[in-house]
């Protein structure tokens, strides 16, 4: 059995776990069918699935429990919180490209160069071991490039792209790097104490986007979108806080609690004539004059 078919399996399995708690038999009847589908051989024996378990735990922390009451197998995503759908999402996706060799006229991937993901593994060791570390760093306003000397703290991934956010140690502030923009990364020896009072997920827990706050407290933005619009704002959030005001035939209209940054900002731009800002009266008046400014531009 070659190793693609391995990992290939290792993710149905997932997939199959993830949905509803399964049996043996039913675990196995669903890599058979997968087999047939996908003309690979999934099909397995207990002992393999039990060293299969062993083996995505290693692989993806992912522990495949028994429940010996009901004599199935399951994944509890509540007791594995790291287990989010961004990361599921994923093995999806990797599931789907084992395939690409013989589906190559029918999958179509976007055109664009790498962003920097080469260092994730570096970045994710230094984090993770609390070591400082050093790397050249290129802003795109800037024609010179900087040397860095931080305290990593974590990753973040915003519209396909990865930010590393680590402390400067030149001014002691936390700060966003992007990794697209990063090079010469060197792991350091000298360790670093984490902030017992940062929390990645608390930082940016009223931010659109890695543009750090820019106000003392977060604003409640109240948007309306055209209905078409609103179905798509309904399926893909703008952000954690969004809530329902209005849902109808006409009109979807939300409420957001967050900053009001450029990263937020442009993102209401692009939405063009399909929403209109209720609120607050500052972010309609700034978007308004920058339409009026665009106008401008093409009288």
């Amino acid at each position: 059995m070659s190793k693609r078919e391995a990992v290939a399996r290792y993710n149905l399995i997932i997939k199959k776990l993830r949905k509803h708690p399964a049996t043996f038999t039913e675990i196995a009847d669903y890599l058979a069918r997968e087999s047939e589908i996908q003309e690979y051989d999934f099909n397995i024996s207990i002992r393999t699935f039990q060293r299969d378990r062993k083996d995505i735990f290693s692989i993806y922390n992912i522990d495949i429990q028994y429940d010996f009451a009901r004599k199935v197998y399951y994944i509890d995503l509540e007791e594995q919180p790291d287990l989010n759908e961004r990361i599921l999402e994923a093995f999806d996706t990797f599931n789907a490209l084992n395939l690409t060799d013989r589906l190559s006229q029918h999958i179509h991937f976007e055109k664009r160069k790498p962003q920097g993901t080469e260092n994730l593994h570096g970045l994710l060791h230094a984090i993770k071991n609390r070591v400082e570390i050093r790397f050249v760093h290129q802003k795109y306003w800037e024609d010179e490039s900087t040397n860095r000397h931080v305290e990593p703290y974590a990753l973040k991934e915003f519209k396909n792209r990865w930010y590393l956010l680590a402390k400067d140690l030149k001014d002691g502030q936390i700060k966003s790097f992007g990794l697209d923009r990063l090079t010469e990364l060197k792991i350091l020896t000298k360790s670093f104490e984490f902030p017992g009072d940062f929390d990645v997920n608390e930082h940016y827990k009223y931010c659109f986007g890695i543009i750090s706050p820019n106000s003392e407290r977060p604003e409640d933005v109240i948007l309306s979108f055209n209905a078409f619009q609103g179905k798509y704002i309904k399926s893909l959030p703008l952000h954690e806080s969004q809530e329902v005001l209005i849902d109808n035939e006409e009109e979807l209209r939300i409420r957001l609690k967050l900053f009001l940054t450029h990263d937020f900002f442009m993102e209401l731009l692009s939405y063009g004539t399909n929403l209109e800002v209720l609120q607050p009266e500052s972010l309609r008046y700034e978007l308004k004059a920058t339409c009026e400014q665009i106008a401008k531009t093409y009288v």
